[in-house]
């Protein structure tokens, strides 16, 4: 069998998620702007799964914007507040252990006369609000600060930190990354008082290419893409009903499971802990990962490209950090402050609700069988 344990990279499509978009595929395939009944059928279908996935996050349905993707919906949301607030000033303030889908744009701007802060991590992955408080200034345009980082899974103090934001920069827009939090935590957009909010689908059970924006009523952006008008407007381009069906059949699955789900999770990696301390002791995890589904985990002294790939080969699915980086060094870790060991030794386990027993007893075998094989390095 094969034991998928990288969730946080990308899911399994639900079955639910696969009936929807080969029903909207092969039988709703209008096009929702058309003016005859299969037209009138297709609008009808995404207003209704617009509402599904706008209940899921907790947000009114004209609230949510569909879009391909978390980094489609994360560089959105920069240019966006960047053009709101263009007379305001020229300050970005966001954490060093962003998404690359933040880091990157913020790089450029860098490049473009704006200045950037990159909020430093603590020992344990967390962002300290007192270094959010000595960053903020009244020239601050945009703060964005995920929800739960994607190698560690340690959860993000963005309540307290929109709140900040808001009492002394008023005029700053506040946004979070929640692709790795929605349906893994409890929480809404008003509860947690963002102004902007991105999610993925391919991180709960949708299929990879869709995403959306949630924007806050009453809060004015440009649009992205211009064209016919579709989403309110603000971007253009038919829509891609197939999967915004198979979205929202995702989000009624996950919304319905989600108290049982993150049980389940939670469940496995204490398992999952328990386990190492006994078979392969020599583990550590990094950071305090709050979040149910994922484990940051290192072997100092072995090599965790080797070790994923010796892993692969015996059919077990980690990740070594986030699939992103494609084989580049963590900024995470980087950012940590950890020694070059625990660095290169680094690897991410990560659950999701279907994730068994059984994958995570065969992880721990076939662990236990490659450090047995493998040399730890001399570094």
């Amino acid at each position: 069998m094969t034991a998928y344990l990288d969730n946080a990279a990308t899911t399994k499509v639900s079955r639910a998620a696969a009936r929807a978009a080969l029903q909207t595929m092969t039988e709703g395939f209008g096009n929702p702007s058309a003016r005859y009944p299969l037209g009138g059928q297709a609008a009808k279908r995404l207003k209704a799964d617009r509402e599904t996935v706008a209940k899921a996050l907790g947000c009114d349905s004209r609230e949510l914007i569909f879009t391909s993707c978390g980094t489609e919906g994360d560089n959105w949301a920069i240019q966006a507040a960047l053009q709101k607030n263009r007379h305001l000033g020229r300050h970005i303030i966001t954490t060093a252990i962003e998404h690359a889908a933040i880091l990157e744009p913020c790089k450029r701007l860098e490049q473009q006369g704006y200045e950037v802060t990159c909020l430093l991590p603590n020992a344990e992955g967390g962002i300290d609000l007192g270094d959010l408080e000595a960053a903020l200034r009244p020239d601050t345009v945009l703060v964005s600060m995920m929800l739960v980082n994607n190698e560690l899974g340690t959860i993000l103090p963005v309540k307290e930190a929109a709140a900040l934001t808001h009492r002394l920069a008023p005029k700053a827009l506040f946004h979070t990354d929640a692709v790795q939090g929605f349906l893994k935590l409890p929480f809404t957009p008003k509860g947690l008082g963002v102004d902007l909010l991105t999610i993925s689908g391919h991180k709960i059970h949708a299929p990879k290419g869709i995403g959306a924006l949630y924007i806050r009523s009453g809060l004015r952006i440009d649009p992205m893409i211009l064209g016919g008008g579709q989403e309110n407007g603000l971007r253009s381009g038919t829509e891609p009903t197939a999967q915004i069906a198979a979205l929202a059949a995702a989000c009624a699955e996950g919304k319905q499971n989600l108290g049982r789900d993150i049980a389940h999770m939670r469940e496995l990696k204490a398992y999952t802990l328990e386990q190492l301390s006994i078979r392969v002791p020599e583990a550590e995890q990094i950071g305090r990962g709050e979040a149910p589904h994922i484990l940051a985990l290192t072997l100092p002294g072995y090599k965790a490209e080797v070790l994923v790939r010796v892993l692969g080969d015996m059919g077990v699915c980690v990740s070594a950090g986030s699939a992103c980086h494609r084989g580049r060094p963590s900024h995470v870790y980087a950012a940590m402050g950890l020694d070059k060991a625990h660095r290169e030794g680094s690897f991410r386990v990560s659950f999701s609700g279907d994730t068994q027993r059984v994958e995570v007893d065969a992880f721990l075998d076939v662990l236990t069988q490659a450090k047995a094989k493998l040399f730890t390095s001399m570094s």
